[in-house]
């Protein structure tokens, strides 16, 4: 009996150790196979989507680009190869768990609840909520929505903030979810939906490349609530947010970021070659000065 107690201590701390190698083992399973995967959107404009030869491109993307730089150095993979995988809002999070992405290079927003599951690295952006409508329903504020049916795209963050928006305001609204924010603007501009809702960023850049972005309007609506963006990877490896972290600092530092922002944010984009016209906020300029990954909500 005490020969198989000790066999099974023995096989539960080696189970143990194993767990905990997985946990932190991002940079050597990038090094061993000399290939790190990218989780890209497909239309998070103007984080990661798809541009006019299908091919993913974005803020994000171009910061990730970074990464892989410094990560070829340090891990000595001057070969190292780059997979780029699709994910959306629902399946992000679960991917980067399973480690079927070491990185998300998209427009996800850090929370609380969030990082009980993954980590963020330091913010790259700031955005509030907001709504947008098809300029021809007439609605000019929120509370023009009570008792009407709204979108939220699957997964995001916005389903908590329109119930709890539509509870606290007395709104009564019907909330559909639609499977990516492509869709979500098709249920808008086709009247299955009066309103999205959903960051400020993301609803300017699907305006942006409407058809007509006269078509659609933005709601009044000040919440005041920021939400930070950031690079998301597996929880629990600090190696690998040491490395993510100090790549995103030195650019911030540099002035290199605020480049790279103003690339995407405020020059024409492809494929439409439109600008978003969306400056830095005072919240993303205090964090590009002093680097962190801190969340209150």
């Amino acid at each position: 009996m005490a020969k198989m107690f000790a066999l099974l201590s023995t096989t539960v701390i080696a189970v143990s150790m194993i767990s905990t190698a997985k946990a932190g083992s991002t940079l050597d399973n990038i090094k061993s196979k000399k290939v790190i995967t990218l989780g890209y959107r497909e239309a998070s404009i103007p984080f990661s989507y798809l541009g006019a030869d299908q091919k993913p491109v974005g803020f994000s993307l171009d910061l990730c680009a970074h990464v892989v730089d410094r990560l070829k150095t340090d891990l000595g993979t001057p070969d190292l190869q780059i997979k780029l995988t699709p994910v959306n809002s629902s399946n992000r999070i679960p991917l980067i768990q399973n480690g079927t992405i070491d990185i998300e290079c998209g427009g996800t927003a850090s929370s609380k609840q969030r990082l009980e599951q993954v980590s963020f690295s330091v913010s790259t952006f700031a955005s509030q909520t907001a709504w947008l409508a098809k300029a021809s329903s007439g609605l000019k504020a929120p509370d023009d929505l009570k008792g009407k049916t709204i979108v939220v795209t699957q997964g995001s963050d916005a389903l908590d903030i329109a119930k709890s928006i539509s509870q606290k305001d007395g709104l009564n609204l019907n909330i559909a979810q639609a499977k990516d924010h492509a869709e979500s603007l098709l249920l808008l501009a086709t009247g299955r939906a009066a309103a999205w809702v959903e960051a400020d960023i993301l609803l300017a850049g699907m305006k942006a490349e409407y058809s007509n972005p006269a078509d659609l309007t933005f709601l009044k609506a000040n919440y005041g609530t920021i939400y930070y963006y950031g690079l998301m990877f597996s929880k629990n490896d600090p190696d690998f947010k040491k490395i993510v972290d100090d790549v995103l600092s030195k650019l911030m530092a540099s002035g290199e970021f605020t480049k790279i922002y103003d690339k995407w944010f405020m020059a024409a984009i492809p494929p439409k070659n439109i600008n978003l016209s969306f400056p830095m906020t005072d919240a993303l300029k205090e964090r590009v000065s002093h680097p962190s990954d801190v969340v209150n909500n």
